[in-house]
């Protein structure tokens, strides 16, 4: 195996390496954090490798606190619990560490600890991100366990409403993580079925940065890479969970797909947003289920890129339908399901998805401006598995 340490200053500072957790007593007194709040999810909680990180920042002199109270899609109320949390115990920062939700939720808890406003009033539309009163946010400390969301190193995080059954993002450029720590050691203990949805998720921010139709070549680089790493890595973590450096890339390869997907996303995660919502279904797990069915509703406006992309990807043909091949093997050697009728959606709320996927800020970079009746009809084709 290939020495896979290193430190990287883009886009945020980061450690990545097999038993970088350690450095993390080091990590939050650089940051000036002596009593970090640890924002995690329950399952994780429960694990025994979260309480020696308590322990090892205890011995360090860092008082340790965990908060756990937080779904798969973290909500509002989560986040203000956390919130009260961290007043409660007189934190002065934020250890996010977890899947895409904990790391959300952390974020989030981290900028609304010193705000007046309620957690709405920052969601990304316009210029509300203004509003924030940067004096009054946490430093974070961001640490991955899963290989998806690439959400440690993103300046914004996805929340839901419970009372508008919708999600929302709040946005603020200072929301990206001070330090992010990679450690592939993290990451082995995740089912095969995680480890496949996740990994499908990178895939997909990676893809949809890629096919956004705006200028941005740094983004297309990144997210061509990314992709690399995931038809390289991905089948090996998912067959060999154990395999440290097929971890280290697959994290990597996370990373990358939320650096790249500044440039924006698409119609995958409008619709994915809209249906974790409705149906509080695993977001990585929608997105790799949506995924062939957006590509052939865009195919007309992204067939140039793709077949380029075919080239740099090494796949046996260099086609538009070559590459949809290749995804739909992809999906069925990790055991995605084929469609969303296999995870228990059905087409009752077709048009409300409709309407809230043409919402959704994702759908402004779709490289086709979809009516909401046309997200409508892709949601249709995806239940029901038409190709």
């Amino acid at each position: 195996m290939p020495d896979l340490h290193a430190n990287w200053n883009y886009p945020a500072a980061i450690s990545l390496g097999i038993s970088r957790i350690r450095t993390l007593p080091d990590a939050c007194k650089q940051q000036g954090m002596q009593a970090p709040l640890l924002v995690t999810d329950p399952g994780l909680a429960a694990l025994p490798f979260i309480q020696e990180i308590v322990g090892r920042c205890d011995a360090a002199g860092v008082r340790c606190t965990i908060f756990s109270g937080i779904k798969g899609n973290p909500t509002g109320q989560n986040v203000m619990d956390g919130v009260a949390a961290y007043h409660a115990g007189g934190h002065d920062g934020v250890i996010a560490l977890g899947g895409g939700s904990a790391l959300d939720a952390g974020k989030v808890v981290a900028l609304m600890a010193g705000q007046q406003r309620p957690l709405w009033d920052f969601e990304d539309c316009g210029d509300n991100w203004q509003r924030v009163n940067e004096a009054g946010m946490a430093p974070v400390i961001a640490v991955p366990t899963t290989a998806g969301t690439g959400s440690e190193v993103g300046r914004a995080s996805v929340i839901t409403d419970t009372e508008q059954q919708r999600k929302r993002i709040i946005f603020h450029p200072k929301m990206m993580p001070a330090q992010v720590i990679l450690d592939p050691k993290l990451t082995v203990s995740l089912s095969t079925k995680i480890t496949a949805a996740t990994g499908m998720d990178a895939l997909s921010h990676n893809l949809e940065a890629y096919c956004a139709p705006f200028y941005h070549p740094m983004a297309d680089g990144i997210a061509m890479e990314g992709m690399r790493l995931v038809k390289q890595y991905l089948p090996i973590a998912v067959a060999h969970g154990e395999d440290l450096e097929a971890r280290t890339h697959m994290l990597t390869a996370s990373m990358m797909g939320a650096a790249a997907f500044q440039k924006g996303l698409g119609g995958m995660h409008a619709i994915a947003h809209s249906l974790g919502a409705l149906y509080d279904a695993h977001h990585g797990l929608l997105n790799a289920i949506l995924m062939p069915y957006i590509l052939k509703a865009n195919q007309a406006a992204i067939e140039d890129r793709i077949v380029r992309l075919t080239g740099f990807l090494a796949l046996d043909t260099n086609t538009f339908n070559g590459f949809m091949d290749w995804v739909l093997a992809l999906r069925d050697q990790l055991g995605i399901p084929r469609n969303l009728s296999m995870i228990g959606i059905d087409t009752s709320q077709a048009e409300r998805v409709g309407e809230m996927a043409v919402a959704d800020p994702s759908a402004s970079g779709n490289p086709v401006n979809f009516s909401a009746e046309r997200y409508s009809a892709i949601f249709a084709d995806a239940v029901n598995g038409k190709l």
